[in-house]
Order: C-alpha cells, then sequence, then structure tokens
C-alpha cells in the first residue's frame, strides 16, 4: 500500500498532480470536504452528527473527520493506497493521522509539498478568477487563504520533516517537469517498500511448497519458523539445544526464542523485496508480535492469502504425505490429523478475522493442481504490486 499527502498553497497545482498520481499509482482519493459531503448527502449516523455541528455554526470536530477517514478507508480495501488532500490541515491532525494510520497497520509514505511563492500564487489565483466567476479569487481573500496556509502548514511540514517522508517540489516549473520531479520522489519510496506476504492455510493446503515458489519468482525471503527452528536444533546452536529439549518434553518453542530468530532473518536479509511468511502468525498474540516487529524495521503486511482447501481433501493429502519422507510427527494418525486441524480452525481462523477487518484477506482455492493454484496467487500478487516506472 502507497500512501501519499499533497500539499501546497492555493494556486499550487495540486489539482492537476492529484490527477497525476490517482492515475499513476492507482490511488483513492480523499478530500476531507469531499468525503464530508458525501455522509452529510447520505445522512449516514457520523453525517447526521457533522450536520447538526454545522448548524449551529460551529466546526467539525477533528473526532468526527478521523471516523469519516477510516470508515473510507475500510470501505476501499482494493485500492493500492490513498491520496490525502487537505489533511492532517493541523498539527494535531499529523498526530491523528499517525495514530490512525498505525491503527489500520500502515503508514504515510510520503508528504509532497508543492512550493509556489506567494506572487506567484496571487498572480495565478487572480487570472483564474477572470474566467472562473469565484468571488473568492479577489487579491484580499487570496492573501488571507495563503497567510492562513502558512499559518497552520508550516508544523505540519515541521513533523514531517523530522519523520524524513517530507518532499519538497518546485512548483513555479513547467507541469511536465512538476509530475516528473513527483514521480521520481514517489518512485524513490516504492522501490524502498518491501512486499510482506502472510500465508494462510491449513496443514496439508500447501503453504510450504507454494510458500518457497512464490519467494523464489518474486525474489522474496521464504520465513518459516518451523524450518528455522529445525536447523538451529540440527547446527547444535544455544538455541536449537533448547528449543530440541522442549520439545522431547512435549513442549512448545516460547514466543521470545521465535521472535529472536525472526529478528535475525529480517537483520540478515536487509536487501531483500519483502518476506513470504508461511505458519507464523499462528495466535492472536502471535499476530500482534508480527505487526510490532515488522514496525520496527519500518514495514507493514502489504498481502494476507488464505488457501482453502475443503476438510476431506486435507486429510487425504496427510495421510499420503504420511508415507513419505516429507511425513510431519502430525501425520502420523488420523487422530494427531484431526487435533492439527482442530487447533488451527481454534487458534488461526480468530488471526485470520482480526486481519480481514484491517486487510483484504484473499481466497485461494487451493484444491486444483499445483500450477494452478500457483498462477491464482502469482496473478493476485501482481495486480497488487504491480512494477511503478
Amino acid at each position: 500500500m502507497l500512501n501519499i499527502a499533497l500539499f501546497g498553497p492555493p494556486g499550487a497545482g495540486k489539482g492537476t498532480q492529484s490527477e497525476f498520481l490517482i492515475k499513476k499509482y492507482n490511488l483513492f482519493y480523499i478530500s476531507t470536504g469531499d468525503i464530508l459531503r458525501k455522509e452529510l448527502a447520505e445522512e449516514t449516523k457520523l453525517g447526521l452528527q457533522a450536520k447538526h455541528i454545522i448548524a449551529q455554526g460551529g466546526l467539525v470536530s477533528d473526532e468526527i473527520i478521523v471516523q469519516i477517514i477510516e470508515k473510507t478507508i475500510k470501505n476501499n480495501p482494493d485500492a493500492n493506497g490513498f491520496l490525502f488532500d487537505g489533511f492532517p490541515r493541523t498539527f494535531v491532525q499529523a498526530y491523528i493521522l499517525e495514530g490512525l494510520m498505525i491503527k489500520l497497520n500502515t503508514k504515510l509514505d510520503l508528504l509532497i509539498s508543492i512550493e509556489v511563492p506567494e506572487e506567484v500564487s496571487v498572480e495565478r489565483l487572480l487570472l483564474r478568477g477572470e474566467t472562473s466567476g469565484r468571488l473568492d479569487d479577489n487579491e484580499q481573500v487570496i492573501r488571507n487563504r495563503l497567510r492562513e496556509y502558512d499559518e497552520k502548514t508550516k508544523p505540519v511540514l515541521d513533523f514531517y520533516k523530522q519523520q524524513g517522508t517530507y518532499v519538497s517540489v518546485n512548483g513555479v516549473q513547467k507541469i511536465k517537469k512538476v509530475t516528473s520531479d513527483i514521480r521520481k520522489a514517489v518512485n524513490k519510496v516504492v522501490g524502498k517498500k518491501q512486499v510482506n506476504i502472510v500465508l494462510f492455510g491449513y496443514p496439508g493446503s500447501g503453504r510450504g511448497s507454494l510458500g518457497k515458489a512464490i519467494a523464489e519468482k518474486y525474489k522474496l525471503e521464504f520465513v518459516s519458523t518451523g524450518d528455522m527452528i529445525d536447523e538451529e536444533i540440527s547446527k547444535g546452536t544455544p538455541l536449537g539445544l533448547q528449543a530440541k529439549e522442549l520439545y522431547e518434553n512435549g513442549q512448545l518453542v516460547p514466543d521470545e526464542m521465535v521472535i529472536r530468530l525472526i529478528e535475525r532473518k529480517i537483520e540478515h536479509s536487509k536487501k531483500a523485496k519483502g518476506f513470504i511468511f508461511k505458519g507464523y502468525p499462528r495466535t492472536l498474540v502471535q499476530s500482534y508480535i508480527l505487526d510490532g516487529i515488522l514496525h520496527k524495521h519500518d514495514a507493514i503486511i502489504n498481502k494476507i492469502i488464505e488457501l482453502k482447501v475443503d476438510t476431506l481433501e486435507l486429510i487425504k493429502r496427510l495421510d499420503s504425505r504420511s508415507k513419505t519422507a516429507a511425513c510431519m510427527p502430525y501425520d502420523t494418525s488420523t487422530e494427531k490429523i484431526v487435533k492439527r486441524l482442530q487447533e488451527h480452525q481454534d487458534k488461526t481462523l480468530p488471526v485470520i478475522e482480526k486481519y480481514r477487518e484491517i486487510h483484504d484477506v484473499v481466497e485461494i482455492n487451493g484444491t486444483d493442481a499445483f500450477d494452478k493454484v500457483m498462477a491464482r496467487v502469482s496473478c493476485e500478487i501482481e495486480s497488487s504490486f504491480k512494477t511503478m516506472d
């Protein structure tokens, strides 16, 4: 997901550049004015609250605005990202947006400020006023609007400068050059973004083989906590010896050990284009842990894929696997297979539901032949993470 805020004083040319960004990067346009008017027209609960405030001569509160923005984002899960116009307008709103982005497991990637001197803005708007017929396109009103913009916007720009997400573009140049500079700034961010995928599915759904194939095709790092623990055990590392002792006593490896392994994997793969996680997170607690780990490394989960295979097919696959060298400990009897499937249902399905609230969890039919399933997953990944020139 790519999230951008576009700033610029009146007359900077934001409208033209907004159209470019929306079309080029498949972004959903969020103008606080537009979405507020939509809520008012549809007389939603939030719209009626806002209408009551406006009727009394008041300003719509940040509390209502942020709820409308959150609703808009959640109602558009297929968007490649969002373009914010007119928000955050104040220093307080910058913190509000930051908190909202964290809640939605995403972030504002870039704030683009189109810089135009006051006299150029005045000249452009007066020229527009000659043909637009707008009453606010007169010099006194224009200068008041520019003064208000400067007073409110500077603290917001300083906020994002400190975060390192602020980019200034010279808006006095020709339109094509402004567009070119904006494209370069966005592509620089896109080039650094990782693609992080979580692959869910019951045991026997093909997560392992499919995850490895996806990792190889898209040059991602395959992360299987089970494989990493097995590797530690085979090497006889201190962590491996601890894990082996736990296994022999019928205990699970604690989250503390798994965190260390995932952290190390990410640290050693700084040049990776991203990660595909198989078998993690398995529980709600682990889902919060993974969100925290990725946030620490300035990354997020971009895609959730769930492989759907009916229960009888799963049991047949796991029973067949029990007769091969790939046999897992829970493959050795029907009782163990059913227990493992039940454990997935009880512990992992709630994790998927949690992610479904903030992500577009994609369900893929995993019953067909491997090549067909791989083609479906590839199509889904490529539609969301297409190359941006």
